[in-house]
């Protein structure tokens, strides 16, 4: 039995657009997007779904949020120029970042994007004089260290207080932001932005977040934007427990809702970041499977990608699922580790997994690969970067081109 996903066979599309190659089900991208929107609100306050673009960045993906009516956070010139060249509306995009370039500042603000999520008083200092320049007024929101500890992997933990992020509450370098705020006939303080890390499952951790507000708000004699930032959890493996999106949404609302009531406090907008929730899941990554090898304490399936299309087990030491996708229905007999094809010992995408016996030529997938892979893909090695293609409801479409040497080689002189 043969894998099929939205209707597709694997071998179709290996046949017509090689191997490796990332695949996303079109529907479940759509469906989840949905979710967020349909589930993310509140009669109390305004609410904005904003799709984390650094998990996924290609011109189709964000005409799919456009067209699903969610708005988008970019990190660097690079994502905003994809944004910019798909004509994402600007009142909806959000800049990040906690080394802003002047370049990219100046874009920002003159092109008029919606709001610059500020992480440092330097960073302030250099948007006020290009406001002043420019003579252009600019939305901002202040990051914020929260100092929460969402209980995740320590390299994507994000707020904890030595954390390269964000501005600690009532530190002198938060006085200055303000002051100069204050003083400022362009800087408008929108309000401020959170991010208490990545795969998180416990979502009392966003609560505990949120608390760490209510004095912050309290400073403030006008309703404020909030972003609480990202970092759903989702599954990778049956080690994961992620909550689904209409149960930890509601759930979200519903305390920020009661805490202000309970606090006397109001808030003009919250805000999420919901990007890996987004394309994770609906992710595929396809290889051909090439030699198998046999040593005294493993079975190796050698694959014709590795690290340079999914990084994260090297990386993080992240856990996915695979099966041989043209042998779905046949006995795991093999204990296997699937490894790439980098000149690397660490390039080894999943351990000890439990496989049909393979032969040269077969399909592995691995599942969950829809978030980071294609972004933090690489040309290590000199491999090429992979094309993607979205498939819906048994109709595939290229949306990304396979690199080729040539395009490899091009900048060297």
């Amino acid at each position: 039995m043969e894998l099929e996903i939205s209707n597709v066979k694997v071998s179709e599309l290996k046949e017509k657009y090689g191997t490796p190659l990332y695949v996303y089900d079109e529907v479940k991208l759509i469906n989840q997007m949905s979710l967020y929107k349909d589930n993310f609100k509140s009669d109390k306050f305004q609410t904005e779904v904003l799709f984390a673009s650094k998990s996924f960045c290609i011109k189709e993906m964000l005409r799919l949020v456009n067209n699903n009516g969610l708005s988008l956070d970019v990190v660097s010139m690079g994502e905003f120029l994809t944004a910019l060249s798909v004509d994402f509306p600007l009142d909806k995009i959000y800049f990040h970042g906690n080394n802003k370039s002047f370049e990219e500042l100046s874009l920002a603000v003159n092109k008029g994007i919606n709001n610059i999520v500020i992480d440092n008083f330097m960073e302030l200092e250099a948007l006020e004089n290009i406001c002043i320049k420019a003579n252009k007024s600019q939305k901002i929101l202040i990051r914020i260290n929260c100092g929460v500890d969402a209980h995740t992997h320590k390299f994507i933990i994000t707020s904890h207080i030595d954390s390269k992020f964000g501005l600690i509450y009532n530190s002198e370098e938060y006085k200055k932001c303000l002051n100069l705020i204050k003083n400022s006939k362009f800087i408008i303080l929108e309000g401020f932005h959170s991010h208490i890390g990545s795969q998180i499952f416990d979502y009392e951790a966003f609560f505990a977040a949120f608390d760490k507000f209510i004095p912050l708000l309290k400073d403030f004699n006008y309703p404020l934007v909030l972003n609480i930032g990202g970092g759903f959890g989702v599954h990778y493996t049956d080690e994961d427990h992620p909550q689904a999106v209409d149960y930890t949404t509601k759930s979200l609302v519903n305390y920020i809702e009661k805490k202000l009531e309970i606090e006397k406090l109001s808030l003009k907008k919250v805000c999420i970041e919901p990007g890996r929730s987004i394309v994770g899941e609906a992710g595929y990554t396809l290889y051909t499977i090439g030699y198998t090898k046999k040593t005294p304490n493993r079975l190796y399936y050698f694959i014709d990608g590795g690290m340079t299309d999914n990084i994260r087990p090297a990386l993080y030491q992240a856990k996915y699922d695979c099966d041989i996708a043209n042998k779905m229905d046949l006995a795991k007999t093999n204990i296997v580790s699937i490894a790439g094809k980098c000149c690397e010992s660490g390039d080894v995408i999943i351990e000890n997994t439990l496989l049909p016996e393979a032969v040269s030529g077969d399909l592995l997938v691995t599942y969950t690969t829809g978030a980071y892979g294609y972004s933090m893909s690489s040309n290590y090695n000199k491999a090429l970067t992979p094309g993607v293609v979205f498939v819906n409801n048994g109709i595939s479409r290229l949306v990304s081109k396979r690199q080729t040497y040539e395009e490899l080689l091009e900048r060297e002189i």
